[in-house]
């Protein structure tokens, strides 16, 4: 699934090819895309507005149309925006014509990707929030904040930064190569960690999704930018997809482990696995 830096790459990309456009016409191929909603009447409501930003929030892309509307788009699994593809592929689920005459695709072979037309920075507003948690390259994410998030609670850290509810936008990828630079095994529990090991996997969320994002994003299976171009911060995991190979850091053996239904690479010299505690027996 695209995670932050492959979102924030394609906005990066298509909002200078967006921005002051008017949408011509649009073409939902696939109702799923706006479920609950109905395509009719997103197409209606998408006709002859002018895009006037392209934004961001976690994974969704917040398109922000004249007269206060608002496009979220999410990718999630397999979605892909292109730009003035050469041929139109077949998974094309949504077609986007643009007034100087150029087109945006949105491609999804398996048909989870969504798009929901909100009226109101209200609406959109309660829609994220319901959703997301703090937006991990902005200034509100804090190890203060991320203590606090986590008194007292027993899921695996992994699994925390996993739920978009807690940091907004992170998924698999980053968050095993956050974990791997922090020297936090990834069953850890979150409620556990000391300040200063939050004060540093902050930091490594950081600078894992900055390294994504000056790579272009990672490509393992779908990704693509709106040229069709792979990203290459797949070149540079040090833990994530190397089960077996020595770990970069001290060249042990990666493991693969699964955490809360996911796949989950860690070396456990660097990052030690937490000791079970031993219930206390009553006299």
């Amino acid at each position: 699934m695209p995670e932050l830096p492959e979102v924030e790459t394609i906005r990066r990309q298509l909002a200078p090819r967006l921005e002051g456009r008017v949408l011509t016409d649009v073409d939902i191929r696939d109702a799923r895309w706006t479920r609950p909603g109905g395509p009719a009447a997103v197409e209606a409501g998408l006709r002859g507005r002018r895009v006037e930003r392209l934004a961001r929030r976690g994974k969704y892309f917040d398109w922000v149309l004249d007269g206060d509307g608002h496009l979220l788009v999410h990718l999630r699994m397999t979605g892909t925006l292109l730009y003035d593809a050469p041929v139109e592929p077949l998974h094309t689920r949504v077609r986007f014509a643009l007034d100087d005459g150029h087109e945006l695709l949105f491609v999804d072979p398996r048909r989870f990707g969504t798009g929901h037309l909100l009226e109101g920075t209200g609406a959109r507003d309660a829609y994220l929030a319901a959703r997301l948690g703090v937006e991990p390259l902005g200034p509100d994410f804090t190890a203060a904040g991320l203590r606090a998030r986590a008194r007292g609670r027993r899921a695996p850290v992994k699994s925390f930064l996993l739920d978009q509810r807690n940091v907004a936008g992170v998924g698999n990828i980053y968050a095993d190569e956050a974990l791997h630079r922090a020297g936090i095994h990834p069953l850890r529990p979150v409620g556990r960690l000391t300040l200063a090991q939050l004060e540093r996997l902050r930091d490594t969320v950081v600078v894992a999704l900055e390294a994504g994002l000056e790579a272009g994003g990672a490509t393992i299976d779908d990704y693509r930018d709106v040229d069709g171009a792979r990203g290459a911060f797949q070149d540079e995991f040090l833990v994530h997809l190397r089960a077996g190979r020595p770990c970069s850091t001290c060249g042990t053996p990666v493991r693969k482990l699964v955490v809360g239904g996911r796949g989950t690479y860690v070396c456990e010299r660097c990052q030690p696995r937490p000791r079970l505690r031993r219930r206390s027996r009553l006299p």
